[in-house]
């Protein structure tokens, strides 16, 4: 999936969520291995974690259904 897909033109005008600090920043501002996104909005990136859970849940939920 690309940047365009989710509505995100440039990433250093989208929002990420640093899951070391666990804090939003705007742009990519610190490593990508501690950073969740791009997120389109900052309330968005704020619940990146939950996000993220809700997608590996869908997954999971998928492969039951594969197996």
């Amino acid at each position: 999936m690309s940047k365009r897909d989710w509505g995100i033109e440039d990433p250093a005008e989208a929002y990420w969520f640093n899951t070391r600090t666990q804090d939003v920043e705007e742009g990519p501002q610190s490593l990508s291995i501690d950073r969740l996104g791009p997120f389109a909005t900052r309330e968005e990136a704020a619940r990146a974690p939950e996000i993220v859970e809700e997608r590996a849940r869908r997954i999971r939920e998928e492969d039951d259904l594969d197996d």
